[in-house]
């Protein structure tokens, strides 16, 4: 085989994707599939000569383009032939091919080991033959590189027991024989006494074994060693041969392996070892390939890779090393230098040995002391103090004297800590960081090549590994998203140069800009000690809004104080000038941008110097009038300023003279500072998990280790108050459970009910030699018998607000089990599919711990501020009193109930109460005839109770329990008749008992004792003064149940925890649709206590088989899985969940079209017996139904700008259903028009716009948005448009289609084009149902909304042929419409006002023109 260029696997990036007719075309591939594997009814018997003549030549003539690789994928290759005609026979050609399948479906994030599943014996064998396939040297770099990818896939999916079966003996001790002699190896024993027993375990196990598992042990523990040997020799002595960068490209990829092996601690346990042994990073640094100029990317992975060798942390425990600890070990290794110097070349290393630390461990310092040493005496250094000098022939490696040098001096110089990295790094942008060539490389990411940023894996090392790989690559995609802004604002402003002195004109215009003269100076605030940067950089900026539109004016003047600026040195782009072949400019100068800086604001004033948000409007003749001059003082970013007057003094001119332009960016997509300054001061904290969560979370141990029934402190028993309806509820929700009532009891009783489940505690198995994921601790097992007692709820009160809320929902088992989790401590993970009732479980949960847990406070945490308000809404509802409740962060206001929950809406809800509480004190005191005015302040309410009314209940209740007293002396001795005479009356009815009457006045004293509680609670409000205070009192004492979005969270937690905000419990909403960064941070909004964060339990729902979180660079969403949620992971890592599983949305019909996502999906009663799920859809024959669109005037897809994806048949036809749907009568309310892309919804809106908006008879849908947006939300009736007709497109992932198919209740009609949708393998099961239905809409004259016909009623049904069709009998149903409603039949909808239209995420439209969503984009 001849070599080949490998950057022709990359080379995909001006040619076009697979589309439907090249999968259903004449060409090769096309063909050879119908021949061999796509017409055939069960797998053929695989052809050598079909592998290697008409599958691998075919690929190898053509250099294995990316393009013929993704249309054999798209053609089902894998599955339906390489794999399925596998055996140890198979050729080296067909194992190539399954590798080369498996890279492309990792490059596309598909899913890659599922297909595999089948046959484990077999999948071991082809994971061998790769693996002696990537030792091949005489294999092309090409097919090893391939080869390569295969395997840091496996290793990236080590939750896969296929996978890590395959994976763990390559990186076990055994490699361990590698090292450089046994003194090394009996050095690490010495640290750690089992390795010596694992290691000698190893040895018995190889010793055990026959000849062939000898062999393959021996292959295995040589394997690693001999793939570095081989990247060595390639980093030394490029091959001459292979075209391009062959060797450059294996090199990276390699480096990506190794990075990946160090990064978790099972398998960088043993790896990491054996690296440092090889002296590994002197040997790349001082290759050929590394000091290549051209090679930055490989010099950035292998800064990526130092960075984990020598990450401070114990290898075999998992131990972080605090500062302390890594600051002695290096100390350590510097004496143990010093001592060696002096005992062995005391003539020329006495200095050395003598001089300080400090000195010793810089670089130059250390260099200079050793170049008095000979070659041979360098050597002698090395081998005492235990470094290989000697490697074999196959490395190519040459041991001379800068080698030598090398691995001294980095094994001893000082290096920075992760967090002094972090520390150092600045999170305000310029220019340069900007257009760093590493984000550059990271904006072209194909997935053909590695790139150097660090990943998110199934584990992390540390917390702060974990905190600092969140806040590189949070702060290289939020520098992304403001490059992209910045240049697409530049290029709306057509900078030109004018008059000779090329001064800059803007023809154009953005509303985020707005051109100013230079900023002036104010005032530079000398350094903080130990600082170098100034302390304030305060400038002040002209801006002139005489031209700006009025709504544009308002969004600059509503800027506020820390909100983040960009100030713009721009200058009209040039032509491309080139110098020896090369641009002379940098990538910032060719979008026209000479200079940036970050600034806060500070304050923004009118002209006269006065704060705007201070000063009313002043309106003239209906319109307000302001002079348009304002000034705003912002805060420059100090480490720039710094910079930037250093290199001034240098001559370099002022760039602050050269600014001209001043940039916002909307608000939230502007936090990034905050974020990453909470995300740095975590790092830096050293925050510590809880003790019970630390192992899971890193991934590590026992996946079930923080389950509740592994912990010790987990209840005996709980009061579960409303949660079970009745005896036969709590019966049918602990199936397999024997209820056994309390001794007291009878058989069967009504709620509240306390279950106590007894616990056993299982004997502890031996413990193992070697520790596995999937070893179990000595769990507590739970008996099948449940104890249930009950309780007489106390009497609340005579008046009906008293009463309590009960609960009315009748939650299934699964639910149950998990309010029973969440209840009890430790961590519950609720996997909750669409329709399930997973904020049904989460609001209960909450309401028990409330009630409880009266001294526990509880976090709720959501993605957005829709899911978190209607989480909200319905613990509003519940039996939980307001004044615990406080919504923090914007959305507050969307909240649809009549109080304010936000901080000062809690706040004066106190002091409103407080008027209304005291009024009821002076009645009280009416009551008792007492002169004063005790109704004045809490405070007097106070001295009140203590005077008058607690001495009465005293007197009263001593009365009471008087053994004789009669019913009717109770009543009369009642000290409160006439203040309860607003009461029902009778107050005690004549037939009551003298139980009975004791009970009513217990009622009584809890109406009167919670008013004084409340006015208690309220009385810090009067004390306290500023707003402020009141703000804060109230959130760190008096609120129990604390809302806020996870973004808020991550914005807020520094000055949320400097208050002294403390909670007890998390319940995170949404927690699938979570970052993994944003999912931790709401863990730590509160200081550590007694060395870890004080919390309780964590609460996680959310569905990781629905969207992840939205990440916009494909290099962050895919190659360093920033999509990646706690959720997901934790679900990857076997954590125990509980799934709901039981539906009560959708028709069944329609829930079939998803429920093949999960396992064992049920639905509930309602859906099968209810009459609206009965009844059919009025005027169509089908509750769902996928209609065929076909080209439309010939057009089908098409992109007016790049990936702005729009498909106007399937907008005109989607229209016209929901016209049909209107003139029947169907509510416009009850209906969604949904799409797969922004470029598609901004087109259907359009044509409603012009058919529908001004006409009552129609008016406009519910809503208009894209699924991805739409998640979390229903309707009853739903139009989804799948927009694409060349390809699947993004809809490819799953997640995607499962949100999709499940937003609607009764009718679903989906839009598409089948031939692109039936060929795609990941959708097969769903559009396999869709297809069995007719592929024309299938319509049925004459009905009306509502209808009385059944779905399952067989009827004639009229066909639409195509859109035509149906516009043209939408029309004769309009005319009819009209002529009925001229004729005085029949009567319009009513006038529905039109209100300003805003996205699903609470953002106006940007009136600059369609942006496509992050979501959309999958090219």
């Amino acid at each position: 085989m001849a070599p080949r260029d490998p950057t022709t696997f990359s080379g995909i990036a001006g040619e076009h994707r697979p589309t439907v007719a090249d999968l259903e075309g004449d060409n090769h591939w096309a063909q050879l599939a119908r021949k061999h594997w796509l017409k055939a009814s069960k797998a053929k018997k695989v052809k050598s000569e079909v592998i290697k003549s008409e599958l691998w030549d075919a690929l190898e003539a053509e250099n294995f383009e990316f393009r013929s690789l993704l249309l054999l994928e798209n053609l089902q290759l894998l599955e339906n032939y390489l794999w399925p005609g596998y055996t140890d026979d198979s050729s080296n050609y067909h194992v190539l091919l399954v590798a080369l399948l498996v890279a492309v479906k990792s490059r596309e994030n598909l899913p890659v080991w599922d297909v595999f599943s089948d046959r484990p014996p077999d999948f071991s064998s082809l994971f061998r033959r790769i693996l002696s396939m990537s030792l091949d040297k005489s294999l092309p770099v090409t097919i090893r590189i391939h080869l390569l990818s295969f395997l840091v896939n496996a290793f990236q999916s080590l939750d896969n027991g296929l996978v890590r079966k395959e994976c763990a003996p390559l990186v076990s001790i055994s490699i361990w024989h590698n090292l450089a002699n046994d003194t090394a190896r009996e050095s690490k024993f010495e640290e750690h006494g089992q390795l010596k027993k694992a290691w000698r375990a190893a040895a018995k196990r190889y010793e055990a074994a026959d000849e062939p598992i000898q062999a393959r042990l021996r292959f295995e523990r040589s394997w690693l060693y001999s793939m570095i040997l081989d990247f060595v020799s390639r980093l030394y002595e490029p091959s001459q041969t292979s075209l391009g960068t062959g060797d450059l490209i294996y090199c990276e990829r390699f480096l990506e392996l190794l990075i990946d092996l160090d990064g978790q601690l099972p398998t960088r346990r043993y790896v990491n070892t054996l690296m440092q042994d090889m002296n590994l990073l002197p040997l790349i640094k001082l290759s050929t390939l590394f000091n290549d100029e051209e090679n930055g990317l490989l010099r950035d992975l292998y800064s990526l890779l130092r960075h984990f060798v020598y990450f401070s942390i114990d290898d075999h425990t998992g131990a972080q090393h605090s500062r302390a600890q890594s600051y002695e070990a290096h100390c350590t290794r510097l004496a143990r230098l010093q001592r060696t110097a002096l005992k062995h070349f005391k003539s020329k290393l006495t200095i050395l040995a003598l001089s300080n630390y400090g000195v010793v461990e810089q670089r130059l310092e250390l260099e200079n002391h050793l170049e008095q040493l000979t070659d041979r005496e360098l050597s002698e250094l090395c081998t005492i103090l235990g470094y290989r000098t000697s490697y074999p022939p196959s490395a190519k490696v040459t041991v001379h004297r800068q080698f030598l040098m090398e691995v001294i001096v980095s094994g001893h110089e000082r290096r920075k800590t992760f967090q002094e990295v972090v520390r150092d790094l600045n999170i305000m942008p310029t220019e340069s960081t900007l257009y760093e060539p590493t984000l550059l490389r990271n904006e072209t990411y194909n997935g053909s090549r590695s790139l150097a940023i660090p990943k998110l894996n199934l584990q992390y090392l540390t917390v702060g590994d974990f905190l600092w790989r969140s806040f590189v690559l949070y702060r290289c995609e939020s520098f992304f998203e403001i490059r992209k802004d910045i240049e697409d604002t530049i290029k709306r402003m057509q900078a030109r140069s004018v008059g000779p002195n090329n001064s800059t004109q803007f023809d154009g215009f953005s509303r985020m800009a707005i051109p100013i003269a230079k900023p002036s100076i104010l005032e530079v605030v000398p350094p903080k000690v130990g600082h170098a940067e100034p302390a304030l950089v305060r400038a002040e900026i002209a801006l002139d809004t005489n031209s700006l539109a009025e709504n544009v004016r308002r969004e600059w003047e509503s800027i506020r104080p820390d909100d983040v600026v960009y100030l713009l040195a721009v200058q009209p782009p040039e032509d491309t000038q080139m110098a020896n072949g090369h641009s002379a400019r940098s990538s910032a100068g060719k979008a026209g941008l000479l200079h940036l800086r970050a600034a806060e604001v500070m304050q923004l004033l009118d002209e006269n110097g006065r704060a705007m948000r201070d000063l009313p409007e002043v309106h003239m003749n209906g319109h307000s009038h302001r002079p348009h001059l304002r000034k705003l003082t912002v805060k420059l970013d100090a480490s720039a300023y710094k910079l930037d007057n250093d290199r001034q003094v240098k001559g370099i001119p002022n760039i602050y003279e050269a600014i001209n332009v001043i940039v916002r960016r909307k608000g939230r997509e502007n936090n990034f500072k905050r974020i990453l300054e909470s995300i740095r001061s975590l790092t830096l904290s050293d925050v510590p998990v809880p003790s019970w969560f630390q192992e899971v979370f890193l991934g590590y141990g026992d996946p079930s280790g923080a389950n509740y029934a592994r912990l010790e402190n987990r209840l005996k028993a709980v009061d579960f108050r409303d949660t079970f309806l009745n005896w036969q509820h709590l019966v049918e929700s602990l199936p397999g459970k024997t209820l056994e009532p309390d001794g007291k009891e009878n058989s069967s009783f009504g709620p509240p009910y306390i279950l106590e489940i007894p616990t056993v505690t299982a004997p502890a198995p031996r413990p193992s030699k070697k520790r596995r994921r999937d070893d179990a601790d000595p769990v507590t097992v739970s008996e099948r018998s449940v104890r249930v007692s009950t309780y007489r709820p106390p009497n609340t009160g005579p008046y009906p607000v008293d009463a309590p809320k009960l609960n009315k929902v009748r939650f299934t088992p699964a639910q149950i089990e998990a309010i029973v989790s969440g209840t009890q401590p430790g961590l519950t993970v609720i996997v909750g599919p669409p329709g399930t009732g997973k904020t049904d479980v989460a609001t209960q949960i909450i309401n028990n711990l409330y009630h409880d847990f009266p001294n526990q406070r509880t976090l709720l945490i959501a993605h957005s501020n829709q899911a978190l308000n209607q989480l909200f809404q319905k613990i509003i509802h519940l039996d939980i009193d307001q004044r615990h409740l406080l919504r923090l962060g914007h959305g507050e206001e969307d909240l649809e109930t009549e109080a304010s929950f936000g901080k000062h809406g809690r706040v004066d809800s106190f002091l409103d109460n407080r008027g209304r509480f005291l009024a009821e004190v002076d009645r009280l005191a009416a009551n008792f005839d007492a002169p004063g005015s005790h109704g004045n302040s809490c405070e007097t309410a106070g001295y009140f109770n203590s005077v008058y009314v607690s001495p009465a209940w005293s007197n009263f209740w001593e009365t009471a329990q008087t053994p004789e007293i009669t019913n009717s002396e109770i009543i009369s001795a009642f000290p409160f008749n006439r203040y309860f005479s607003n009461a029902p009356q009778p107050l005690f009815p004549p037939s009551c008992s003298k139980e009975e009457a004791l009970d009513i006045a217990k009622g009584c004293q809890h109406h009167i004792e919670r008013l004084f509680t409340e006015l208690e609670d309220i009385r810090p409000f009067e004390i306290l003064r500023t707003s402020k205070d009141k703000a804060n009192y109230l959130l760190i004492k008096e609120a129990r149940i604390v809302a806020m979005t996870s973004t808020h969270a991550a914005m807020r937690r520094q000055e949320i925890a400097d208050v002294g905000f403390h909670y007890d419990n998390v319940v995170m909403e949404e927690a699938a649709q979570i970052t993994e960064i944003e999912n931790f941070v709401p863990l730590a909004l509160q200081k550590p206590k007694d060395g870890e964060l004080p919390l309780q339990r964590i609460v996680l729902c959310g569905d990781h088989l629905q969207n992840s979180p939205i990440v916009q660079n494909l290099a962050f969403r895919q190659y360093a899985n920033l999509e990646q949620s706690l959720f997901l992971r934790l679900v990857r890592l076997g954590v125990p969940t509980i799934n709901l599983d039981q539906q009560g949305r959708a028709r069944p019909s329609i829930a079939e079209l998803y429920k093949w996502r999960y396992s064992k999906l049920g639905n509930l009663s309602n859906v099968e017996t209810t009459p609206e799920f009965k009844q059919a859809n009025a005027g169509f024959r089908y509750d769902y139904q996928f209609i065929n669109v076909p080209d439309y005037k010939g057009t089908g897809e098409m992109q007016p700008s790049p990936h702005f994806i729009q498909n106007l048949g399937e907008a005109e036809y989607a229209v016209a259903i929901y016209q049909y749907m209107r003139l029947l009568g169907y509510p416009a309310s009850r209906i969604s028009i949904l799409t797969t892309y922004a470029g598609q919804r901004s087109l259907i809106r359009d044509v409603l716009g012009h058919r529908c908006a001004k006409t009552r008879l129609f008016g406009l849908p519910r809503i208009v948005t894209t699924v991805d947006k739409y998640q979390g939300e229903q309707n009853d009736y739903v139009i989804l448009s799948l927009t694409r007709t060349n390809r699947v497109g993004y809809l490819r992932d799953i997640r995607r289609l499962t949100v999709a198919l499940s937003r609607a209740r009764l009718g679903l009609y989906i839009l598409g084009r089948r031939e692109v949708f039936e060929t795609c393998y990941e959708l097969k099961e769903a559009f396999d149902l869709l297809f069995k239905r007719p592929n024309a809409l299938m319509l049925v004259p004459g009905e009306v909304f509502p209808t009385t016909r059944l779905v399952n009623d067989e009827i004639v049904a009229t066909e639409m042929t195509g859109l035509e069709h149906l516009g043209q009998y939408v029309y004769e149903m309009t005319q009819a419409m009209i002529k009925a409603l001229q004729g005085g039949q029949g009567a319009l909808p009513p006038v529905i006002v039109e209100t300003e239209e805003v996205n699903m995420d609470g953002e106006e439209a940007d009136v600059n023109g369609p942006v496509e969503q992050p979501e959309e984009l999958d090219d």
